[in-house]
């Protein structure tokens, strides 16, 4: 695999409006999936990693270009395994999260990150 990709922490995208996600994680999951699949994004792939309840909003698998995953232990460690293996298959990798210390891990493998806030302006 070669282009684009993005990396998408979902608990902290969902986390990042007030929304009542709390109430719902599995139906915020679901709203930011089908947000993803009909956005114009400048990436040729979106990989979406769930965790904790919200795994229960998305099946995981592949939908057109957004890929969902399930976090087997936390998100943050299958946030940077995806990142690491994008940029191993030699794709520009951008992470979409707020977390400073995924923030962090993530940029010393090579990639670009981006706040939440990046994301929901384009949804």
């Amino acid at each position: 695999m070669t282009g684009t990709l993005l990396v998408v922490d979902a608990a902290n995208v969902v986390g990042a409006r007030p929304d009542g996600w709390w109430k719902d994680r599995a139906g915020a999951a679901r709203r930011l999936h089908e947000a993803l699949l009909v956005a114009d994004l400048p990436h040729d792939d979106v990989v979406l990693v769930l965790e904790g309840a919200a795994k229960g909003g998305v099946r995981p698998g592949r939908d057109a270009h957004v890929r969902t995953v399930h976090a087997p232990r936390d998100g943050d460690s299958e946030v940077v395994a995806q990142a690491r293996a994008g940029c191993e298959a030699g794709c520009r990798v951008t992470v979409v999260t707020a977390d400073r210390m995924l923030r962090a891990r993530v940029e010393g493998l090579g990639t670009t990150v981006t706040s939440p806030g990046w994301l929901w302006d384009r949804l």
